[in-house]
């Protein structure tokens, strides 16, 4: 049968859908967009981004109404040949996969399937999701090729990757290999081909191999500052003209929806037989404890008012998803008389001042994501910088 749109992408209209969308739509295939975010839907069809992504503005403009269109009406699913989910796997509280989530979302599109799909899942899953997915399609009595084809973008980074990395696809019969290959050639000439459950593993493996990368970092970090030693001046000195330390990360917070998450769900999958993993989440959550013992240690909190600059996840980026600042903010709330935060890109949070507000009520500062703007910032007070971005420190 003919179809409609080319593709269209379940949840679309966030960081994973959206870029990929845009950049389906800059190689002549149509995409629909489908996400119950109403505002964001509205943003998009009046061609503005709702979030920051370099490069996507422009595109957005040139292509919305054109080859691109979102809508919150799940009934567009029934009108593309490429159904792209990009809704992955959570964890619960206790930091357990819920891979039922997927499962639930299969089951509310299950109106809108007709033979002839292709459904690709494209965020990150817990090995086995895609089987499962397979199963349950088939016992819906559909003719519908399944494939996993996971995201391994960075945000703020993603137009440039979606068409620059090589794209992995996974899926359990020809037929579905096939016709994820030649969709995702339609973005990159290097396609790199899978069985499913090594797929899942490996997009698993890749987020918490990060994860421990930023853990032995930030342990690096910790054993020289609390000896009195600047860690970024042995790293940068280490890893100058020295290629096999090139790759030794800064310190700072690795945070983000992803990667200690992504972690856990490797944990669970090696029965919780994981304990690298686990101590790197162990280092990378308590780092915002050690900060606020070290100011304790050098500052009386107590009577002090301590600017937080920086309340994304990472550098230049408007997601605060699982941010540690947020968490760096609490504690210091228990041992500082008064905490201000700023952040130039966050817009989800009411409870942030002006620049030249902290600044000017300030005793102190920390730099909780290394945002370029603050390179420039001139504090004559203490100032705590772990990620090395200013000069001065405390």
């Amino acid at each position: 049968m003919g179809f409609e749109y080319d593709v269209a992408i379940v949840g679309g209209c966030g960081r994973v859908g959206l870029p990929l969308g845009i950049t389906f739509a800059s190689r002549g295939l149509k995409v629909a967009l489908q996400d119950l975010n109403g505002p964001a839907v509205d943003q998009i069809n009046a061609a503005q981004m709702p979030f920051r992504e370099d490069g996507a503005d422009e595109a957005l403009k040139r292509l919305t109404g054109e080859s691109l269109v979102a809508t919150t009406d799940p009934a567009v699913v029934a009108r593309a040949e490429h159904v792209v989910i990009v809704i992955g796997t959570p964890v619960d509280e206790h930091l357990n996969p819920v891979p039922a989530v997927v499962l639930r979302l299969i089951a509310d599109l299950a109106p809108h399937l007709v033979d002839g799909q292709h459904i690709v899942l494209r965020s990150t899953v817990y090995p086995g999701t895609t089987t499962l997915i397979e199963r349950a399609v088939s016992n819906l009595g559909l003719d519908v090729d399944v494939s996993f084809c996971p995201e391994r973008i960075a945000e703020g980074r993603a137009m440039r990757e979606l068409t620059e990395l090589p794209q992995l696809v996974s899926a359990s019969t020809d037929a579905a290999f096939d016709r994820a290959e030649k969709l995702f050639r339609s973005l990159s000439d290097s396609v790199i081909r899978m069985q499913p459950d090594e797929a899942e593993l490996a997009k698993l493996i890749s987020n918490a191999w990060r994860y421990i990368k930023f853990a032995t970092a930030n342990q690096f970090f910790v054993m020289a500052d609390s000896r009195g030693l600047d860690y970024e001046r042995i790293r940068s000195a280490l890893a100058e003209g020295y290629s096999r330390a090139a790759d030794l990360p800064r310190a700072g917070f690795a945070a983000g929806p992803c990667l200690m998450k992504d972690t856990m769900q490797l944990a669970a999958f090696a029965d919780n037989n994981f304990p690298i993993g686990h101590s790197a989440m162990l280092v990378n959550e308590g780092l915002p404890l050690y900060l606020v013992r070290r100011l304790e240690e050098r500052h009386d909190l107590g009577a002090m008012t301590v600017g937080l600059l920086g309340m994304a996840f990472k550098a230049d980026s408007d997601d605060a998803r699982s941010s540690l600042s947020y968490k760096l903010k609490r504690v210091l709330g228990f041992s500082a008389r008064r905490v201000l935060c700023h952040d130039p890109f966050v817009t989800t949070d009411a409870d942030l001042y002006p620049l030249e507000d902290v600044l000017a009520a300030a005793d102190l500062i920390v730099i909780g994501a290394p945002h370029r703007m603050y390179g420039s910032v001139r504090f004559e007070g203490p100032v705590l910088d772990i990620w090395g971005l200013l000069d001065t420190d405390l």
